[in-house]
């Protein structure tokens, strides 16, 4: 259990300002500065804190699967289920997904001091709004976690500092999941997309071999994960639907938040009374032909998937390069309830590269290394909507499982691209004229509303949005010209 902060808490996020580090952020609401002094002052808090209980444990692993681009990771913690957590998420040391000599290099630390809260004294002198606080510093290579139990913090925070650090080193960081088909290695796929879209879901396919399920890196020789396990969503679990993670819900693994019966020990995966944010943590072997290291070659397709709370996004579409720059620089989706402090209901959002608020750098430094990595490699690029059909929420309903995966294998095995195409009215999304075992009126999404001027209004406002949106970026007018027209 987490205690009352059952999701990431990014407005208590903040990130030590520094000169050699300051040109190179895209401050703002997401990357919030503090000074090396109030740093400090965190830091010393946790410390103290920690050095007066009777007990701490700590984890010593890797970030990052190719061992040329990797970081050493220290995690120290009062709590054994956060050192657990830790020790599945991150790569231990000589376990299979290690695929170095056995030495390790210490990098990046995170103190995790989650059970001590900042009094309203310390959040006066510091000038926080709560007592909770992460903050983070490049220079220092250290995390302080202060007021917040849930492990997500941990993992998150250290893929923040691989999304500054790899870059420098040639290698584009990214907020997604990926497999390769089990008899064709050359077949590796990108699954994009913020919490509850869609990414351990679809990556997790019998057919197909899993690299990782939410954090990879780019580089010479193709992608390569950046973590030893998977951390996904839990709520509605079935065994039907999700064969392969409720599989590997065993011992070794971290269930979050979830409701289990006191007596028999048996998950009500139903039971959202805790919060609908859910989790279960296992390393990436317990899932049937997991690739082991983590590593693939350069990706096939890449798959942005976008939850459209109002309904107007079509299920699938095939994206032209400056498409694919476009939507990626905007990443649009709708934040889930429970997966950040205060959702309660989904929330429209456009999240920059899918992935916001783990990105220190310009967006646009991101879209350039993602187009550049398209072009030479020749990936098709899709856009995926596993939102909502019909009507908004609240109205319609969220696209069918079992439609979205006809959609998934249709493009993973090449046989959606030699499809006709037909562009969307208002977004100008190109949309294919059929998909196997999909009925084709579910494809065009105007056609699943009741009233067809209410969906017009809808996705005019959407559209809007959109402008509204791409406005904050500096991006080529071939990009720009690439969105709604509506």
């Amino acid at each position: 259990m987490t205690g009352d902060r059952t999701g990431r808490s990014p407005k208590d996020k903040y990130l030590e300002d520094t000169p050699d580090i300051h040109d190179k952020i895209d401050w703002g609401k997401v990357n919030q500065p503090i000074t090396p002094e109030q740093f400090d002052r965190a830091h010393q808090i946790a410390v103290e804190y920690l050095n007066d209980q009777p007990r701490l444990f700590a984890f010593e692993g890797w970030a990052g699967a190719d061992v040329d681009h990797r970081l050493g990771v220290q995690v120290v913690t009062e709590q054994a289920w956060h050192a657990l957590f830790a020790s599945t998420l991150f790569i231990r040391q000589g376990s299979p997904s290690d695929a170095g000599d056995g030495s390790w290099k210490h990098d990046w630390t995170v103190i995790n001091a989650g059970r001590r809260h900042l009094t309203e004294a310390e959040q006066a002198e510091l000038g926080m709004k709560s007592g909770l606080l992460i903050a983070q510093s490049m220079a220092k290579k250290t995390v302080v976690i202060l007021g917040t139990e849930y492990a997500g913090e941990i993992k998150k925070s250290i893929f923040y500092a691989l999304n500054f650090d790899l870059p420098e080193e040639g290698v584009f960081p990214m907020h997604c999941s990926s497999n390769v088909a089990t008899n064709d290695p050359k077949n590796v796929a990108l699954f994009f997309g913020l919490s509850g879209t869609g990414k351990t879901t679809l990556s997790a396919d019998p057919d197909r071999d899993l690299i990782g399920d939410d954090e990879h890196g780019w580089g010479t020789n193709g992608v390569f994960n950046f973590e030893g396990g998977c951390y996904a969503k839990c709520i509605k679990l079935s065994q039907e639907g999700e064969p392969q993670i409720w599989d590997a819900i065993r011992f070794g693994s971290v269930l979050e938040n979830t409701v289990i019966d006191d007596d028999t020990r048996v998950p009500d995966y139903d039971d959202g009374s805790i919060t609908e944010n859910t989790r279960v943590t296992y390393p990436v072997d317990f899932i049937p032909h997991a690739v082991i290291p983590s590593i693939g070659g350069h990706p096939t397709n890449v798959v942005f998937l976008t939850a459209d709370a109002f309904g107007v996004l079509p299920p699938v579409s095939k994206l032209s390069p400056e498409q694919a720059a476009y939507y990626f620089i905007n990443g649009y989706t709708s934040k889930l309830a429970g997966t950040e402090a205060g959702v309660t209901e989904p929330v429209p959002n456009f999240s920059a590269c899918f992935g916001s608020p783990f990105m220190p750098r310009r967006p646009t430094e991101y879209a350039r290394m993602l187009t550049d990595r398209i072009a030479k490699h020749g990936s098709d690029v899709w856009l995926l909507n596993t939102g909502w059909t019909g009507g908004g929420h609240g109205t319609g309903h969220r696209f069918s499982l079992k439609y979205t995966r006809a959609m998934v294998h249709a493009i993973l095995d090449g046989s959606l691209a030699k499809t006709k195409f037909t562009p969307d009215a208002i977004f100008g999304l190109p949309i294919p004229d059929a998909v196997p075992g999909v009925p084709s009126e579910v494809l065009h999404p105007r056609n699943t509303w009741k009233d067809g001027a209410a969906y017009d209004a809808q996705a005019k406002k959407l559209a809007k949005m959109f402008r509204e949106n791409d406005a904050k970026f500096e991006m080529r007018d071939s990009v720009r010209a690439s969105g709604p027209q509506g």
